[in-house]
C-alpha cells in the first residue's frame, strides 16, 4: 500500500472545508434584501445568520444576527431596533462597510468603519460578523458593537455598553443598560425614554486607583465562564455571580440583559427538540425587586405596580383597584380604574360612604411619603387615609402610619416585614371613569340617591365617629400617649420611658459615636418590628436650656425631609434627656472619607448635592428655619443604600418666622466654624454654607480640613492648599490624580469655585445654600472667586 506525504494528506483534509470556508465569505458588492430568498448569510457551521427577521409579521424587518440552528432563531444582535427597515429595504455591502437603505435608497443605518476599507465580510461560527481589510484586521466587527447580548469569546472593552430591550418583542432601547466603565461593570436603570442614568442598582466595584488593579476586560471565555480582567491579566468573580460547573460543549451559551433588567447567562441544548429552550445558568442582581430602590424612577416595575420575586425571577402586579396601562406588557405602568384626587364630586358626601380600604398584608412602597403619622393604630391610619384626597395607599406597620399620594415608584412585596399596604378604592366594583359631563352628571346623580338613601345610617355614622374621636382626644389629654408636654404632642414624636430605653440599647452597651453633647448608642426594640434605632444620651443640661431643648425637639419632630436624620422620639424623665433616631447602618461620611480605598467620585458627587438639599430644606423650606451650627463629616450619616442625610440637631438654632439672625454662644467643631462665631456678632444660616464649604473641600479632595502632620507645611490647612492649587491650575494634585474625577473635570473646577465662595470671611459675599445648591447643579453660572478667603481655626 502506497502512503501519501504528510503535507498532502494535511492538504486533501482541508480541501473539504473549502465550501465551508467560501460560503462564509462576502464578497464586496453583494447584497440582501427584505423580499426574494436572498435574505441571509450564513457563517460556515450554519451556527448563525446575517441577515433580515421580519417583525411580528408586520411590514417591518430587523437587520439582525441570530442562532439559525434552533427553532427560537434568537437573536443576538441587531442593527436598529428603535428604527426597524420597511419592506423593500436592503444591506449592501461596499468598502465603506455596510450600507442599510430603505426602499427610497435612503441609508437608515451604516457601519462606518472609519478610513479604512473593507475588503470582504465574514459571518463567523462565534456570531461574529466582521469586515476585514486589506491586512486581515477587522475594521469593524459585531462583538464590538453589541446590543444587548454576548456570546462566548466575546469581550466587552472599558466604555462599551449593553442596552435592554423595551419588552420581550420590541426592540427599541429599553429601560436598563449596561456599562462596563471606570473598572467596573455597572447595571443602571434609565429615565426612559431618554438616556439618563439613575445610580447603579449592581456593581462588580473593580474599580481601583492603582490602574493595575483596575479592572480592564469584560470576558465571555470559551468555557462560558464570564468574568473581569484587570490590568494585570488577575480574574475577578462578579459579585454574587454563581460559580459555573463543568460547562459542556453540547450547549449554546448566550448572557442577555433582559428586558426586566437582568443580567443572566443562558444555555441552550444543542440537540434539544425544542420543547427545553433556553434555561438560565446564573444572573445578577440576585433580587431585582430590592436591588432598585431610588427616590426617582420607576424602579424594577413600573409606576404603581409592585414587585414579587417566583422562582429566581421577578413579576409585577397591579395592586387593587388599578390595571396596566398596556395589558399586553407587565412591566410597564398601572393606573387605577376609578377617579381620585380632589374634584367637587369626590368631596361632596363621606369619604367613607365613596371610598374603602383594600388590605394587604407584606406590601410596601417605601419611598415618597408624603406624610407619617405616629403613634396610630390601624384604624387611626384608614380613617385618615379615607378623609384625605391625596392619599392613595397608606402603609401601617407598627405604630406608624406613612401616607402616599401617586405615582408609586419601587413597590415590592416585603414577607414577615409586618406591614399592610391600605389602598383606599371606591366601592363597588370600581367601574373604568369616562371623564365627561355626561358621566359626571350620572355620577353626581347616583351618588345624591346614596346619600339620601342612606341620611339615617349616614347619621348614626356619624354619632359612633363623634364618640370615638372625643374618647381619643380625652384619653390623649389624660396623659394615656405619655405625652409630656403639648408642644411635643403637636410634633408627633414618641415619648419613651428611660427603662425602655435602656432595655433597647442593652443597658446603653454599644457605642456609635460620640458628640459634644453627648454619646450615642445603638438600640434594638425587642417588641414589635424589632427596628434599630440610634440613641443619643445628652449630657447633663444647665437649667437654662430645658426650655431651649423642648422646643428645638418639638421644632424637629415636625421636619421631613429625606436628606435628614429622622427624630423618632424623646425621653425627658427626671435628669434624663435622650433622643432617639432612625438608624443608619453605613455609619458617618467620615468613616469612608478618610478611608481607604477612597469613595468613588460619582458617589461623592451624590453625597454632595443631598447634604445640599437637606441645607436648603432647612434654611428655607421647613416652617421654622434651622440653623444645623456644626456641619461636618461626622454629622453625615450614610443608609444601607449610602444615601447621605444629616444628623445631630443638638446644636441647631431655631429662627422665629422674622428673623434672618440670632445671637448664641459659639457652636460648632475645629476647622468648620465660620469667623463671625469670634466678633460678637449676630449669626445667620451663612454659617453652615461656610461650615457647608469646608466640607465640599474635604469630599472633594478625600482628606481632612486639618492635617498638622502633613508632608508640606502648605498642606496643613486644606483651604489654603486648595486655592493654591486652584490659582496653579493643579487639580490632578486635589484629586491625587483621581481618573474619574479628572474625567469630570468641568464639574470639578465648578465645585471648587463654589466651595472657594462659601469660605469667603465676609458672610454677605458668601452664596445662600439655594443658591449654591443651584450652582452645584449648573443651574447658575459660578462667577470667579475673589482673591480673599477665610479659615478659623478658633
Amino acid at each position: 500500500m502506497a502512503y501519501l506525504p504528510l503535507p498532502t494528506l494535511i492538504l486533501l483534509c482541508l480541501l473539504q472545508w473549502l465550501p465551508c470556508l467560501s460560503a462564509a465569505n462576502i464578497s464586496v458588492g453583494l447584497s440582501l434584501s427584505t423580499t426574494g430568498d436572498n435574505s441571509s448569510w450564513l457563517s460556515p457551521l450554519g451556527n448563525f445568520a446575517f441577515g433580515f427577521r421580519q417583525l411580528n409579521n408586520s411590514n417591518h424587518f430587523l437587520l439582525a444576527i441570530w442562532f439559525n440552528k434552533i427553532p427560537e432563531n434568537t437573536i443576538v444582535w441587531y442593527a436598529d431596533g428603535d428604527n426597524p427597515a420597511p419592506r423593500g429595504s436592503k444591506v449592501e455591502f461596499s468598502t465603506q462597510g455596510l450600507l442599510l437603505k430603505d426602499p427610497e435608497n435612503q441609508t437608515i443605518w451604516s457601519t462606518s468603519p472609519s478610513t479604512d476599507v473593507a475588503d470582504e465580510a465574514a459571518m463567523l461560527d462565534t456570531g461574529n460578523f466582521v469586515l476585514i481589510g486589506n491586512d486581515s484586521n477587522y475594521v469593524w466587527q459585531s462583538f464590538k458593537d453589541p446590543r444587548d447580548t454576548i456570546l462566548p469569546t466575546q469581550r466587552l472593552d472599558l466604555g462599551s455598553m449593553l442596552i435592554s430591550k423595551l419588552t420581550e418583542t420590541n426592540f427599541s432601547k429599553g429601560r436598563f443598560e449596561l456599562h462596563f466603565t471606570n473598572g467596573s461593570l455597572e447595571l443602571n436603570p434609565v429615565a426612559w425614554p431618554t438616556r439618563f442614568n439613575y445610580k447603579p442598582y449592581y456593581s462588580s466595584n473593580t474599580y481601583s486607583e492603582n490602574s493595575s488593579e483596575s479592572g480592564h476586560q469584560l470576558v465571555f471565555n470559551e468555557s462560558a465562564d464570564i468574568y473581569i480582567l484587570k490590568t494585570n491579566e488577575a480574574i475577578v468573580q462578579l459579585p454574587s455571580w454563581t460559580k459555573l460547573t463543568n460547562p459542556s460543549s453540547d450547549y449554546y451559551y448566550r448572557a442577555t440583559l433582559d428586558f426586566d433588567g437582568s443580567f443572566i447567562e443562558y444555555a441552550y441544548a444543542k440537540t434539544s427538540d425544542g420543547n427545553q429552550g433556553w434555561w438560565p445558568l446564573r444572573g445578577v442582581p440576585q433580587n431585582m425587586c430590592l436591588a432598585i430602590s431610588q427616590d426617582i424612577g420607576r424602579g424594577g416595575c413600573g409606576f404603581n405596580s409592585y414587585c414579587t420575586i417566583k422562582n429566581g425571577r421577578y413579576n409585577c402586579s397591579c395592586p387593587p383597584g388599578y390595571v396596566f396601562v398596556d395589558p399586553t406588557n407587565r412591566f410597564s405602568d398601572c393606573r387605577p380604574t376609578f377617579r381620585q384626587g380632589c374634584e367637587p364630586n369626590d368631596g361632596s358626601g363621606d369619604p367613607e360612604e365613596l371610598y374603602e380600604i383594600k388590605e394587604f398584608n407584606d406590601l410596601n412602597w417605601p419611598l415618597g411619603d408624603y406624610e407619617r403619622l405616629e403613634p396610630y393604630d390601624q384604624t387611626m391610619c384608614e380613617k385618615d387615609c379615607l378623609h384625605d384626597c391625596s392619599c392613595a395607599v397608606a402603609i401601617f406597620g407598627g405604630t406608624k402610619c406613612w401616607k402616599k399620594r401617586l405615582p408609586l415608584s419601587n413597590g415590592r412585596f416585603e414577607p414577615n416585614t409586618f406591614t399592610k399596604a391600605l389602598f383606599k378604592v371606591r366601592k363597588g366594583d370600581s367601574p373604568e371613569f369616562v371623564a365627561t359631563s355626561g358621566s359626571n352628571k350620572g355620577k353626581l346623580t347616583l351618588l345624591g340617591a346614596l346619600l339620601l338613601g342612606g341620611s339615617v345610617f349616614f347619621n348614626v355614622l356619624l354619632l359612633v365617629a363623634f364618640c370615638l374621636i372625643l374618647f381619643v382626644l380625652l384619653k390623649r389629654k389624660s396623659g394615656n400617649y405619655n405625652f409630656q408636654d403639648s408642644t411635643m404632642a403637636e410634633s408627633n414624636l414618641r415619648f419613651f420611658t428611660y427603662n425602655q430605653l435602656s432595655e433597647a440599647t442593652d443597658d446603653f452597651k454599644e457605642e456609635l459615636g460620640r458628640g459634644s453633647f453627648g454619646i450615642v448608642y445603638k438600640g434594638v426594640f425587642k417588641t414589635g418590628s424589632g427596628i434599630a434605632i440610634a440613641v443619643k444620651k445628652l449630657d447633663k443640661l444647665a437649667q437654662e436650656r430645658e426650655r431651649e431643648f423642648k422646643t428645638e425637639v418639638s421644632a424637629i419632630g415636625r421636619i421631613h425631609h429625606k436628606n435628614l436624620v429622622q427624630l423618632l422620639g424623646y425621653c425627658d424623665e427626671g435628669t434624663n434627656r435622650l433622643l432617639v433616631y432612625e438608624f443608619m447602618s453605613n455609619g458617618t461620611l467620615a468613616n469612608i472619607l478618610f478611608a481607604l480605598p477612597k469613595p468613588d467620585w460619582n458617589l461623592r458627587v451624590r453625597i454632595s448635592l443631598e447634604i445640599a438639599r437637606g441645607l436648603v430644606y432647612l434654611h428655607e423650606e421647613c416652617n421654622v428655619p434651622i440653623i444645623h451650627c456644626d456641619i461636618k463629616p461626622q454629622n453625615i450619616l450614610l443608609d444601607h443604600y449610602f444615601n447621605a442625610k444629616i444628623s445631630d440637631f443638638g446644636l441647631s438654632k431655631l429662627l422665629l418666622s422674622d428673623q434672618s439672625r440670632t445671637r448664641t454662644m459659639i457652636r460648632g467643631t475645629r476647622g468648620y466654624v465660620a469667623p463671625e462665631w469670634f466678633k460678637n456678632v449676630a449669626v445667620s444660616a451663612k454659617v453652615d454654607v461656610y461650615s457647608y464649604g469646608v466640607m465640599l473641600l474635604e469630599i472633594i479632595c478625600c482628606r481632612r480640613c486639618v492635617e498638622m502632620e502633613a508632608e508640606e507645611e502648605r498642606r496643613e490647612i486644606l483651604i489654603d492648599w486648595v486655592y493654591d492649587c486652584y490659582v496653579e491650575g493643579r487639580l490632578d494634585v486635589l484629586v491625587n490624580e483621581d481618573e474619574t474625577a479628572l474625567a469630570d473635570k468641568c464639574r470639578l473646577q465648578k465645585w471648587l469655585m463654589v466651595a472657594i465662595w462659601c469660605v469667603q470671611e465676609d458672610p454677605s459675599e458668601r452664596p445662600t445654600m439655594k443658591m449654591m445648591l443651584h450652582m452645584l447643579e449648573g443651574y447658575l453660572e459660578v462667577p470667579k472667586p475673589p482673591c480673599s478667603y477665610s479659615l478659623s481655626l478658633s
